[in-house]
């Protein structure tokens, strides 16, 4: 599977340089922002944080980050973005997270569990490196977006990436844990939206409060002892 991700580095980052996908990060941070809410001095593991797109905004919030990932050429990529700040690689598999139990504050992990068929016990090694009170975040394609339904159009044709994904429903998500979820989904406009319109298309769905984004974040928070 490293050999998959390998290749991926430089059209990944590439993709959040265009207007429609600057737009999703725009809206993707926002969202995890305001989920995991980092703060000075917490130490956090990213995990399965690629090229480090969405590192940055735990490091500029004050965060200790450990970003971990099974391709080594995209951590180097997110080695470089963060040589300013307390940021450390750890080339590794988020099934088996070399980490002792209790290690962070708090874990985040973006669009990596859709690579993983054990999704539960995946997330279970999450809660075991987390501090208790701490709390867990993961992001993953929404499969009841449009985005999803043309990644798996993409995949029945072969698409390199793509076809080792498995897409989950924010009711699959939610029960990934055995304590209460916070599920919150964004990005509701479409690929080829027009940016201009694609933002109103944002607000509307946000405010109704839609499951349907193709982002889908799910959070836990680790019971106190």
């Amino acid at each position: 599977m490293t050999e998959i991700f390998d290749e991926w580095p430089e059209k990944y980052d590439q993709w959040f340089e265009t207007p429609i996908g600057g737009l999703v990060k725009k809206y993707e941070s926002s969202l995890i922002r305001e989920m995991l809410q980092p703060g000075a001095g917490e130490l956090i593991l990213d995990a399965g944080c690629g090229t480090g797109v969405f590192t940055h905004d735990l490091l500029t919030a004050g965060a200790k980050v450990t970003g971990l990932d099974l391709s080594f050429p995209m951590l180097r990529r997110a080695g470089k973005k963060a040589e300013a700040y307390p940021f450390r690689m750890v080339q590794g598999d988020l099934r088996r997270l070399p980490f002792a139990g209790n290690s962070f504050d708090k874990v985040i992990s973006v669009t990596a569990i859709e690579f993983i068929d054990d999704a539960q016990a995946a997330v279970g090694e999450l809660f075991r490196v987390v501090r208790p009170g701490g709390w867990i975040v993961v992001a993953s394609l929404n499969s009841l977006s449009p985005w999803a339904v043309r990644r798996k159009a993409d995949a029945d044709k072969g698409h390199s990436l793509f076809r080792h994904a498995r897409f989950r429903s924010p009711e699959e998500m939610a029960v990934l844990a055995p304590v209460a979820a916070v599920v919150k989904t964004a990005i509701h406009f479409l690929k080829n939206d027009e940016p201009q319109k694609a933002e109103t298309i944002e607000e509307e769905g946000r405010s109704k409060g839609l499951s349907t984004g193709a982002f889908l974040l799910v959070g836990w928070q680790k019971p106190p002892e």
